[in-house]
């Protein structure tokens, strides 16, 4: 348990760790009067409260109680109550834009925390301040390079830096917190409660800026599956919780005392002769944290492909230890192009901060929605009890949002642009693939009648097995029926296989492969695969012995059809944009045969052009 929570650290905490470089000057530049200890101590006493109602509360004690098998996160949530328990399209849509909105979020993390640390040299030596920007652009290539190595040899190392960053952390903000002790009086709500009313307008847009504290939180929840919910509720608890608390009260603390607020409060509570080691750890949290980031948006892009939502994109498994522990390139080539962009454009971690937030707090409010439904679906709560819990969430986060919204001309329309091209393409591949669907079904010939026509036409049957993917779930597939056309032969033994990537991450046992006889030597198959699993396809007919099927395997012909997407010309189908993008995105995404596994040599592909 405890190793379990040690690995946490360093995967699940990177962002929400490295919140305090960034978070509390926010708060404080963008209040009336930085300095006037009602400021600090309301502004700290938001901080805390944040930390502990969105985190602590929502996440931790109730977000993580609801899992999809296991997964946590906005798309499994999606999938457990929009697809698993009932097929609510309304609900599929409020996921995926959330999943949408998380894509935002994950270009910007590394920009504002790598840009944060590095500024730390501002204090240290103040001639190095034109050297930030290119640092922070060296630093996110070599890591955007690098990831198609994998993270596995230097992933051992995370926790157990993220553990001295934390020791860190809370050794400084017990030692500034020994400057003014009484600032352990914003830890009562009332110090927050009444600054955010007494001072209009201000208080709203502080909390814009308070939020930031928690930007993290959603990983918490998303990756539940990795480690079980006891090991990071333990780190949470045991490690991070406690150092953020000290961190963000020894910063207030430090002001009260009388430091200035302009500059970077947090590399005020370190000692001279400590800030560039400082300055170094933090530079390494941050990476760990941007890492932590990558690496989420890769399993969410296996999600959303396992689930029909984006087009085969080519996946490599960078290591045998862990599943997660893969790689995405076209994932990682456009993050590293938004994300460098967005250094080298805002410049500045203070600039960054307006663009940070939105997509988080929109994702939070999305999940505080699902949460409603899953109370009274899953855990059976009363629409009073479920309506309470969910709208004391719902009132928290639309608070946060609204005031995120505010900051939308200062440059929180990046990460909603960005939400809303990534939602476009998930839109546009679903609606095209459910077409083609559509279209290969209306020409389906059931299986008596097929084998009548092969015998009535004197196709012969030759030695070996042919096995035939296809979307269809019943009767012949087009892939078999163009095959005969074309080569006036089938196989001795045939083998009809029929893959479905259920709303679930894993499949067992049983689950995982139905087959049937509906003819001589003819067999017809379906296969199971959760949306966190890699199909293949070879090893799943090798289990079908066990299952009563006789075909020969050892000299296997796998038959793939190729579709080359056309317009329709009877006014009925896609409208022509959707369609071609829709194609080219077809063209370019990964081959069936590498989707499945199959062995290159043995797989024979047939093309027809589908008209939708």
């Amino acid at each position: 348990m405890s190793a379990l929570a040690l690995s946490a650290l360093g995967i699940v905490f990177g962002d929400i760790g490295t919140s305090p470089l960034y978070t509390f000057k926010t708060v404080l530049g963008t209040a009336e009067m930085p300095s006037d200890p009602a400021t600090v101590l309301g502004a700290l006493s938001l901080v805390l409260w944040t930390l502990f109602v969105i985190t602590t509360v929502k996440y931790v004690s109730f977000a993580m109680r609801v899992d999809n098998d296991g997964e946590g996160g906005i798309l499994a949530l999606m999938a457990l109550l929009g697809v698993k328990k009932h097929h609510r399209p309304s609900i599929v849509a409020v996921g995926l834009f959330g999943a949408a909105l998380i894509y935002g979020d994950g270009a910007i993390t590394p920009a504002i925390s790598v840009l944060s640390a590095l500024e730390g040299v501002n204090m240290a030596t103040p001639a190095l301040q034109p050297y930030v920007v290119p640092a922070a652009v060296v630093i996110l290539l070599a890591l955007f390079a690098i990831q198609s190595r994998g993270t596995a040899e230097i992933g051992h190392f995370f926790g157990p830096i993220m553990l001295v960053w934390f020791v860190a952390m809370a050794v400084m903000g017990v030692a500034g917190i020994a400057r003014h002790p009484m600032v352990f009086a914003a830890l009562s709500p009332s110090y927050g409660l009444s600054y955010l009313f007494s001072h209009g307008m201000t208080g709203f847009l502080v909390l814009g800026a308070v939020f930031l504290c928690v930007t993290g939180a959603e990983a918490l929840y998303a990756d539940m599956g990795h480690f079980g919910s006891r090991p990071i509720k333990l780190a949470w608890f045991g490690i991070v919780f406690p150092s953020l608390i000290l961190n963000y009260a020894g910063q207030a603390a430090l002001v009260l005392e009388g430091a200035p607020t302009d500059g970077n409060i947090f590399f005020r509570l370190c000692p001279e002769p400590l800030l560039l080691p400082l300055i170094g750890l933090a530079t390494i949290a941050t990476i760990i944290a941007s890492q932590s980031i990558i690496t989420g948006a890769f399993s969410m892009t296996r999600q959303a492909i396992q689930l029909g939502w984006l087009p085969r994109l080519y996946i490599k498994q960078t290591s045998s230890e862990g599943y997660g522990q893969i790689y995405v390139g076209v994932v990682n080539w456009l993050l590293m192009i938004v994300t460098v962009g967005l250094t080298i454009v805002f410049g500045k971690s203070d600039n960054l901060a307006a663009a940070y937030g939105i997509a988080v707090s929109a994702t939070m409010l999305m999940t505080s929605a699902l949460l409603f439904i899953a109370m009274r679906e899953i855990w059976g709560w009363s629409v009073w009890a479920a309506g309470f819990v969910a709208g004391c969430f719902l009132v928290v986060d639309s608070a946060f949002f609204l005031a995120n919204l505010t900051k939308i001309a200062e440059g929180g329309y990046v990460p909603l642009v960005l939400a809303l091209l990534i939602y476009g393409v998930m839109w546009i591949w679903h609606r095209g693939a459910a077409a083609v669907s559509q279209r290969m079904r209306e020409a389906l010939i059931p299986v008596d009648d097929f084998m009548k026509r092969t015998q009535a036409a004197g196709i012969p049957r030759v030695p070996g097995t042919a096995v035939f993917l296809t979307r269809a779930e019943r009767d012949i597939p087009p892939v078999m029926v163009w095959h005969v056309k074309h080569n006036r032969a089938l196989h001795e033994h045939l083998f009809v296989l029929r893959v479905e990537i259920r709303s679930v991450p894993w499949v067992f046992g049983e689950q995982r492969l139905t087959i049937e006889e509906v003819a001589p030597n003819f067999w017809r198959a379906e296969a199971h695969f959760g949306f966190m699993e890699r199909p293949h396809i070879p090893e799943l007919l090798a289990a079908s012995k066990s299952l009563g099927c006789t075909v020969d395997l050892a000299d296997v012909t796998y038959y793939v059809g190729h579709e080359t997407v056309i317009h329709r010309d009877d006014g009925m189908g896609m409208p022509a944009w959707q369609e071609k993008f829709f194609a080219v995105m077809e063209r370019n995404a990964v081959h069936v045969s590498d989707f499945f596994s199959l062995p290159n040599d043995q797989v024979v592909e047939i093309g027809r052009q589908i008209a939708i």
